[in-house]
């Protein structure tokens, strides 16, 4: 979960696809969810993350937006934000937008069940963050 300092949530859309989620993608072999996070975030939207400040906020399960069939398992984390997110990698779009406009859009499930609520209740009241 991506904020900025004015609450807006950062959302992706990857290549061929039309649903809106959090940047992140797949735990490789071997690897943590925080060394998967740090990963993803640098090829995906060119960010670093300092490890130490990171906060689990959970793990959730939803419906895959891309894979039909699938559900996806995510752990979902918040740092301070460190840098301006650039789209690379299989990034087609990225986008900031107020969380009361966000289910305007077409929303991967994660993001729609899981991830506004979090943003709109306590937890995601606190500044930017991921």
């Amino acid at each position: 979960m991506i904020r900025d300092d004015s609450g807006k949530l950062l959302l992706v859309r990857k290549r061929g696809t039309k649903a809106f989620m959090q940047a992140g993608g797949k735990i490789e072999h071997a690897e943590s969810p925080l060394a998967a996070l740090q990963r993803e975030l640098r090829e995906e939207i060119g960010l670093t993350i300092d490890l130490a400040s990171t906060r689990h906020l959970g793990r959730f399960s939803a419906i895959a937006a891309n894979e039909p069939g699938r559900t996806v398992e995510a752990d979902l984390f918040r740092v301070p934000l460190q840098g301006v997110p650039v789209a690379g990698s299989e990034i087609a779009e990225l986008i900031w937008i107020d969380p009361s406009e966000a289910a305007q859009l077409p929303l991967a499930p994660l993001t729609r069940d899981h991830v506004l609520p979090l943003v709109q209740g306590p937890e995601g009241q606190a500044e930017g963050g991921v």
